[in-house]
């Protein structure tokens, strides 16, 4: 039988798991009677633990949540996962969070087991991060928590929103769901004065204070990643191209990421490729990548720019 703190210690461990415990379980577990897990239970709550119980066949234990964060237990690998995530974080896209990430990060490796703290320290001194060549913009992490809370608790928002063009507007919408695609966030929302869905890039929106009235949820049409993967064209790319590639659209949407853009069947030897980005570079390269032929008519800046780059080719060959 393990000695009392040690079996505190286990009890705590287990009770951390996102499940509901009856005595008899815990008892079992701990290999003690169900008197000594009441006991116990109320040692954890002495020491500040909020351990909820229930009563009745179906009832039983869970830690709850309280006023302050009680200190976790976790494994090994949850341990080593927790680190490798807050430095990871550290050089994300979310603003603000690195100085944090790093505190909290200090914290745990300075409790962290000598074999622990080896793994750690080893996969970050053996590992080279390559900076992305497409760094996306940068979110404050302030705004994606009210975006969250607003369609968590289903209240309107209201945003100043900046268009890739610089234009500004003012935007009143019903919130639905945050979309981390790649290394951009979107918000997917029911627009009022429009009366329709949108999709809106998060680093080019800022939050009105305070949020407006509660609604009630509208069914979403569509999964929001199919949602944000066809609007994101429209709330994101500078510049759009509708291009017919002469291949099937199960070649096609096999050799694109996602977020290049949607495939459209024509036939059994056609589609096309709704596309866009930011910079008529960045479609080139796209383009270039399907490997099949394809034909642009626009944007003019697009075609313009493929000629350009074939006679660039032609000449580095010949």
């Amino acid at each position: 039988m393990l000695e009392t703190s040690a079996r505190l210690l286990r009890l705590l461990s287990l009770l951390q798991t996102p499940r509901d415990w009856t005595g008899t379980e815990l008892a079992e577990r701990l290999e003690v009677s169900a008197r000594t897990i009441r006991n116990d239970v109320e040692r954890l709550r002495a020491l500040g633990y909020p351990v909820d119980a229930t009563r009745g066949s179906v009832g039983g234990y869970r830690l709850g949540a309280g006023a302050d964060l009680p200190p976790l237990l976790l494994d090994d690998e949850e341990a080593v996962a927790v680190a490798i995530g807050l430095r990871t974080a550290a050089g994300g896209t979310i603003a603000g969070v690195e100085e944090t990430s790093l505190r909290a990060l200090a914290k745990l490796e300075q409790v962290l087991p000598s074999r622990l703290r080896r793994r750690v320290n080893t996969l970050q001194a053996y590992t080279v991060p390559v900076p992305r060549d497409d760094p996306g913009p940068r979110v404050a992490a302030e705004t994606l928590t009210v975006l969250t809370a607003c369609c968590r608790d289903h209240e309107v928002l209201r945003f100043g929103y900046r268009t890739h063009d610089g234009s500004e507007s003012l935007r009143k919408v019903e919130p639905y769901r945050l979309v981390n695609w790649g290394r951009r966030w979107y918000l997917v929302a029911w627009d009022l004065d429009r009366g329709d869905w949108r999709t809106f890039r998060v680093d080019r929106l800022t939050p009105r204070v305070p949020t407006g009235p509660r609604f009630t949820a509208r069914e979403l049409p569509e999964d929001v990643t199919d949602r944000v993967r066809r609007g994101v064209s429209s709330a994101a790319w500078r510049y759009r191209a509708d291009v017919t590639v002469h291949a099937s659209a199960e070649e096609v949407t096999a050799r694109i990421n996602p977020a290049v853009g949607t495939v459209e069947a024509v036939d059994a030897n056609t589609c096309v490729l709704h596309t866009g980005a930011d910079s008529i570079e960045t479609m080139a390269v796209h383009l270039g990548l399907l490997n099949a032929p394809f034909r642009v008519t626009e944007p003019p800046q697009l075609v313009d720019y493929l000629r350009e780059l074939a006679d660039r080719y032609r000449d580095a060959t010949g």
